[in-house]
């Protein structure tokens, strides 16, 4: 029998009967293990007691709003001392059960936990309805009405952040304000998923702002904000979710269902795409991970400033043509590029953008902002990219998928005081990038590098770097820092400036660096600078050389200034300047007791000017050129019979007598 409340009083004491029924059968059948259950939400004072157990199964039986009990001590202006509403779960102790709406509204929501020098920083982040979600929690069907949310980090109108959990068939309107990560329904999304739900609220934020979602790592689908309506910092501005207005009107009127036959034809499977309007439709359409696009033909976007896709989740094949004059600027907007986020399995081919002139807060990249685990082939940009923060790249701000056969010859700057992981194509690397090169000017603030700021991980094989870098502490010709990653098989020949770490391929090398060389001139005005590698900290360098000048004051040498682990079958020709700890090959081999190894590795005590190394053989010009030098030290090398002739079979040829070694891949 279901038994109705007809007034408050008697709703809370059917409260306390089913209260009392269920902790009677808990009791009784403990010893037959868990009971499942399904908890029902009815009052303010049951929403809040969702937070002493977050791992519940919850169903919304009803709207809650300004008149329903409990709203006054705990979710209005002047609850909880005027912070309103506590969200639900925290970083530390987040929500993962479920939570159904079955479709209610939960209006009136007021939060206000503002940064406030008084305030621990964990009080201010996560904040929403509820303030984090993880591992399994899932919020379905529910709409959050005329909420005022204000918080500091991680800030959205339905939930501050989510990590690995969901949100679907939800919405939210009210206003939300914050410094980083603030969106209408979702501040900050990592792995995380948003599905078949909307915003229409104003959102306000320093950093990493969005109608939809702040801060987006996880996945997209089927939702969108009304462009056209939705007010971000009091302007008008794309970002994950944008929808133009009619086109999210007849959304809404359809089910939140838009076809795109009725938008685009199909040739061979793909949807063509013959000119800016057709190319606007993938801010529709671009969530779908089933659909192929193809351009037909050029597109010359001079006329929509501000204009890009922000989410990808598809395939688009360029068809061999170019997209010209993209522009962007904003202070406060990520992951932006032609694309702005390249979603797991999505594909970008054949395409050129020319003319890229972008400026974002972090993640930009002249065509893609980020590429989480997608493609990007046969492709290039040209142009200028700047941004105020982290991960810049002339083609993909963060790769963490394959870039192949692609380049940029865009420069790549800094745009504010301080900026990280700047790369000539890519500033940060957990993937694959091949078969690629950069040849822009390059400046950043630490890890900067001619190709990629950071390899952490990745694989960076076949792909080159001729940028001119600058920047202040580890800077590489061709990538700032490599962790724990693999570059093989590449080169830099541009000139690297910096203060520490500076190296004239890798700033610091933590990974494996082999079959590579460099050739431009490295200039460091501190320490650790070395013409192949600033310092090999816990990596291993094999069969590289450098030939380009080194100067630096501590720490400075031809290959290597300060080598921790293991350097072989090397070498290095270039002059070398310095005040302290000076090698022709590796400045010093000893740092707060670690040793490194160096061995079977040369440098020329002539071109050099260094006769001492603390590591390595010196050698003479003439015994430099001398192949019986190398295959006595048991090199895997050849003698060919002019330095246009490769032999492919071993790693290094010489023309006995007339070159140095070079490697066999070389062009």
């Amino acid at each position: 029998m279901k038994v109705i409340p007809n007034s408050r009083r008697d709703h809370h004491l059917v409260k306390v009967c089913v209260f009392l029924v269920t902790a009677a059968l808990i009791v009784g059948m403990a010893s037959c293990g868990p009971i499942s259950q399904n908890l029902e939400i009815g009052t303010w004072y049951d929403l809040d007691a969702v937070r002493n157990n977050l791992a519940g199964n919850y169903t919304l039986m009803n709207d809650l709003d300004s008149t329903t009990a409990g709203y006054e001590a705990l979710a209005s202006p002047t609850a909880n001392g005027g912070k309103g509403w506590e969200p639900i779960g925290t970083r530390s102790a987040p929500f993962t059960g479920s939570f159904n709406g079955q479709g209610y509204e939960i209006w009136d929501v007021f939060i206000d936990l503002p940064e406030e020098p008084i305030v621990p920083l964990s009080s201010n982040e996560c904040v929403g309805l509820f303030g984090a979600v993880d591992e399994g929690g899932r919020i379905e069907d529910i709409g959050v009405v005329n909420a005022d949310v204000t918080g500091f980090v991680s800030v959205g109108g339905l939930v501050g952040e989510i990590e690995h959990g969901t949100v679907s068939n939800s919405y939210f309107t009210g206003s939300v304000t914050g410094y980083q990560s603030v969106g209408g329904l979702v501040g900050r999304s990592y792995d995380g998923t948003v599905s078949n739900s909307y915003s229409t609220g104003s959102v306000t934020g320093d950093e990493n702002v969005g109608g939809l979602v702040g801060w987006s790592w996880g996945d997209v689908s089927n939702s969108y904000y009304n462009y056209d309506e939705v007010l971000i910092n009091g302007e008008k501005v794309i970002t994950i979710g944008a929808l133009f207005g009619e086109d999210f009107d007849q959304w809404l009127a359809n089910d939140e269902f838009l076809d795109v036959n009725d938008r685009l034809s199909q040739e061979n499977g793909y949807y063509v795409v013959n000119n800016i309007a057709d190319f606007k439709e993938l801010l529709a359409f671009g969530q779908d991970n089933s659909l192929k696009f193809r351009l037909a033909n050029g597109l010359d976007l001079a006329t929509e400033p501000n204009f890009y896709i922000p989410y990808f989740a598809g395939e688009f094949d360029g068809n061999g043509h170019k997209i010209s004059n993209l522009s962007f600027n904003s202070d406060f907007v990520y992951t932006v590029g032609l694309f702005g986020y390249l979603a797991p399995g999505g594909k970008v081919t054949d395409l050129g953008v020319e003319n890229v002139n972008i400026t974002g807060d972090n993640l930009v990249g002249g065509l893609v902002g980020i590429n989480y685990e997608g493609t990007v082939s046969n492709s290039y940009s040209t142009g200028s990219v700047a941004g105020y923060h982290y991960y810049l790249g002339g083609l993909v701000g963060w790769n963490g998928g394959n870039v192949s056969n692609s380049y940029s010859t865009g420069s790549v700057t800094r745009a504010g005081y301080v900026s990280c992981f700047v790369g000539g194509l890519a500033g940060w690397n957990k993937g694959d990038i091949s078969n690629s090169y950069s040849t822009g000017g390059v400046a950043g603030s630490m890890y900067v590098g001619g190709l990629v700021g950071r390899n952490e991980g990745g694989i960076v094989i076949t792909s080159y770097s001729t940028s001119s870098v600058v920047g202040k502490e580890i800077v590489g010709g061709l990538v700032g820092q490599n962790k724990g990653g693999i570059i093989n098989n590449s080169s830099s020949i541009g000139s690297v400036t910096g203060d520490a770490f500076v190296g004239g391929l890798v700033g610091e090398n933590l990974g494996d660096v082999s079959s590579s060389y460099s050739t431009g001139n490295v200039t460091g005005s501190w320490y650790y600078v070395g013409g192949l590698v600033g310092q090999n900290s816990y990596g291993t360098v094999s069969d590289s050389y450098s030939t380009g000048s080194v100067t630096g004051d501590n720490y400075v040498g031809g290959l290597v200034g300060l080598n921790l682990d293991t350097v072989n079958n090397s070498y290095s020709t270039g002059s070398v300047t310095g005040n302290n700890y000076v090698g022709g090959l590796v400045g010093s081999n000893y740092l707060f007791g670690n040793d490194g190894t160096v061995s079977n590795s040369f440098w020329d005590t002539e071109t050099s000017g260094q006769a001492t190394s603390d590591g390595g053989t010196g050698k003479n010009t003439t015994e430099m050129q001398d192949i019986a030098t190398f295959s006595g030290a048991g090199w895997d090398i050849t003698a060919v019979a002019n330095p246009g002739t490769r032999n492919p079979a071993y790693i290094w040829n010489i023309v006995d007598d007339v070159t140095y070694p070079f490697l066999s891949w070389e062009p």
